[in-house]
């Protein structure tokens, strides 16, 4: 399966595109938000969201049929932006499961600021 392509897809909200990637019956889930979805519900959830979106894809990891992504996704007009981690279960090339966790980005809370807890990650570091 080509994610570059599907998070491509994903981005532009193209259902038509997106469907190809996934098995009529694969089962995808929200757990953030205890959602779970058949795939034309997703689709009606990812391509009707309001707004244009754009994104990249920052990693991607393989473990024999599942594949694992880490994606920034924010508003064309940046004034949303967000990670969603993915994991794709695939058969013969096709999503059959999908579990997305999606987490908003932002400051550190008021209370690790004030401890001096952290630092600011550099971003495009490779693990």
């Amino acid at each position: 399966m080509d994610v570059e392509q599907y998070w491509s897809a994903a981005l532009a909200q193209e259902a038509e595109t997106m469907r190809h990637f996934f098995r009529k019956d694969a089962i995808i889930r929200w757990p953030n938000t205890n959602e779970q979805f058949t795939v034309e519900e997703f689709l009606r959830a990812n391509c009707e969201y309001p707004g244009s979106w754009a994104g990249e894809v920052e990693r991607v990891e393989q473990i024999g049929d599942l594949i694992i992504t880490v994606v920034h996704v924010y508003s064309r007009d940046k004034t949303v932006s967000c990670h969603v981690t993915s994991f794709m279960r695939t058969e013969n090339d096709r999503i059959v499961f999908l579990d997305e966790y999606w987490g908003d980005d932002g400051n550190p809370p008021q209370w690790r600021q004030e401890k001096g807890l952290g630092t600011a990650i550099k971003r495009k570091t490779a693990l």
